[in-house]
């Protein structure tokens, strides 16, 4: 699988989801598809960003497009996290990067002094071609599900 391109056609994939799902790509054709990648479960900023698409669900929902939430995490973990927070889509499990490698999202980080290999939190927009129509890398979370949205709107 090679990184996606915008306003390429993304490459099917196939993950395992919590609700006991396998998400295919493929299968979603006919909706928008929003792919947020995170670094870690119950985490402030994860936390954060995921009440914010949370508390868009509905405007997201209205525009045709279904959001997943991606991280290296256990299903069990990515269970407890989306019950916790009431998340009303689901969250990928990506313990292999396989997606994470798909989206070239793993990235060299730094915290504390310390180097390590790392999800760098990013959005990826699919439209309901397949197409990948925006891509947000780097993101900070205040603002971004807005800007997200918008996007979508825009299609």
């Amino acid at each position: 699988m090679s990184q996606p391109a915008l306003n390429q056609a993304v490459s099917d994939f196939t993950a395992e989801a919590t609700s006991e799902l396998t998400v295919t790509l493929s299968e979603l054709k006919g909706s928008n598809v929003v792919i947020y990648f995170y670094p870690k479960d119950s985490t402030p900023g994860c936390t954060t960003e995921g009440q914010n698409f949370r508390d868009l669900i509905q405007e997201f929902r209205g525009n045709n497009t279904q959001i997943f939430g991606v991280s290296r995490e256990s299903l069990r973990s990515h269970e407890n996290f989306k019950a916790k927070q009431e998340f009303p889509f689901e969250l990928i499990s990506d313990p292999e990067e396989a997606l994470c490698k798909h989206f070239d999202v793993i990235k060299l980080k730094k915290n504390y002094g310390r180097e390590y290999m790392g999800i760098e939190r990013s959005t990826f927009l699919i439209d309901s071609e397949g197409v990948l129509r925006s891509e947000w890398r780097k993101v900070r979370v205040k603002g971004h599900v807005d800007e997200v949205l918008e996007a979508v709107k825009a299609l």
